[in-house]
């Protein structure tokens, strides 16, 4: 076990910390449909909501605003070959602000993705990934690899591509010999759920957990303008199925069985890849002869690129491969997988290569079609959307406690499920409710007009199954 994650608290309004930093604990919720034997996770494992619409913040105003469209993904439907997934692309959580300028925000995409059912293993010439999309999380927002396409011109000397630098040779997506890493690149225009849109197209390059749950915090970003992400990191248990890529393949979080059978115990997957011990950038990662690339320095540090990092193989079985994955036994995959895995740090800051890639594993398409052209069925969850399992065994953490000005509830993993939470006084009536919606993990209660003394925060699932878990308001 790595530890547990620091969770910096979101302010109500603008600029103002109500709370001081404290600890959440990680945990595992397991919110799942009923699911028929012969239905495979690639079906089952997308998140659907035909009812709920996203926020998003504009800069300068903490308050989330309607986007008025709806999150997750609104239909499943499959056959023999494929599985299709219809979705807007926009996460339940709220997006935004970007603070670097990006005048975008997240909007529909009306998509539908074709996902294969029986992806295998390319034994030809690999495939690197691409600019733009090359899978898609359980949600329905868009996965990209590293790139921001911006790269080194070595007939400037300077940036080019992206917003502000001249075309680089070759059009937007070309591959030049280095290629600007977008994660820290673009730090300054993540949201809080290290996300951002690229002309409306809301996407993660990255593992989607909020910036303010990793043991180091690079961004406070969560500290003005109040979300979440997909999931919350545990390194307890076996990391949620968060995605497929788009040669068909499983994308999990950071967290797996030590040994690919399934034994072992949890433990962190670590990325094959290293940052090279260069300070001239005249060498590719293979060691070949390269157009020459900006000198390491404070301005162009190492890691800036993607050739800054070099695979490195090893027969260790919690160290990936070389497109950041491994065959392995998951909980979903009892009989094996090839899966692909989020990859943090040992302070689970995103580490490179952050998904898929630098190629794929298996055989790339562009799976975003514009129709369905063959028979399906379509895929419905139950009604209850959750599984029978005793909400008292779900890690939820309630911060702090006693609380002043602000109560932060944190349920663990991926919510496949609404969760109802009231904040009810001694008397028994309801002083106020939210609800934590499938794909996100965090809500919170203003108490600034609530009085001081004990209150009871209860949690309500879809079945009727409640829990009730005591706190104390102390206002003096």
């Amino acid at each position: 076990m790595e530890g547990i994650a620091r969770f910096k608290r979101p302010t109500i309004e603008r600029n103002k910390n109500y709370m001081k930093k404290g600890l959440l604990f990680g945990g595992i919720i397991a919110l799942t449909g009923a699911i028929s034997a012969q239905i495979t996770p690639d079906v089952t494992a997308w998140l659907q909501d035909t009812v709920s619409t996203g926020t998003y913040y504009m800069q300068n105003n903490s308050t989330p605003i309607a986007n008025n469209i709806l999150v997750n993904c609104q239909r499943v439907e499959y056959s023999t070959t494929s599985v299709y997934v219809t979705t807007q692309g926009v996460p339940s959580y709220p997006t935004g602000p970007f603070l670097d300028g990006n005048p975008s925000q997240a909007s529909a995409q009306n998509a539908i993705y074709q996902i294969p059912r029986s992806p295998v293993q390319n034994t030809g010439t690999l495939q690197s990934t691409v600019g733009g999309n090359i899978g898609v999380f359980v949600n329905g927002v868009s996965l990209f690899d590293y790139r921001d396409g911006v790269a080194w011109n070595p007939n400037t000397n300077a940036l080019c591509g992206g917003p502000g630098n001249p075309r680089c040779p070759g059009g937007p997506m070309a591959t030049m010999d280095w290629n600007r890493d977008a994660i820290p690149a673009e730090m300054a225009g993540f949201d809080c759920s290290k996300g951002h849109p690229a002309m409306g197209n809301y996407h993660h390059h990255q593992n989607p957990s909020a910036f303010n749950l990793d043991k180091v915090v690079l961004s406070n970003i969560c500290n003005l303008y109040a979300a979440n992400g997909l999931y919350m990191i545990d390194s307890t248990v076996h990391s949620p199925l968060i995605g497929f890529a788009y040669d068909g393949f499983p994308i999990y979080g950071a967290y797996a069985f030590a040994d690919t059978n399934g034994s072992g115990g949890i433990t962190r997957m670590k990325p094959g890849y290293s940052l090279r011990n260069i300070t001239t950038r005249t060498t590719s990662p293979t060691g070949g002869t390269v157009l020459s690339g900006p000198a390491v320095n404070s301005t162009y540090f190492l890691g800036y690129f993607r050739e800054d990092y070099a695979f490195n193989a090893t027969a260790a079985t919690d160290v990936l491969d070389e497109h950041n994955g491994r065959f392995c036994v998951t909980p979903e995959y009892p009989n094996g997988t090839y899966a692909y895995f989020a990859a943090v740090d040992s302070n689970w800051n995103s580490a490179y290569p952050y998904a898929v890639g630098p190629t794929f594993y298996g055989t790339y398409a562009d799976r975003k079609i514009t129709s369905i052209t063959e028979p399906t069925t379509r895929f419905i969850p139950a009604a209850t959307g959750i599984s029978n399992a005793n909400l008292k065994e779900y890690k939820i953490s309630i911060y702090p406690n006693p609380a002043s000005e602000l109560i932060a509830i944190q349920i663990g993993s991926l919510v496949k499920g609404d969760v109802t939470i009231r904040l009810i006084d001694a008397s028994g009536k309801v002083v106020d409710q939210t609800v934590v919606k499938k794909g996100s993990s965090i809500a919170y209660f203003d108490i600034q007009t609530v009085y001081s003394g004990i209150y009871f925060v209860q949690f309500s699932l879809q079945n009727g199954e409640k829990l009730t878990e005591k706190v104390i308001v102390n206002r003096d």
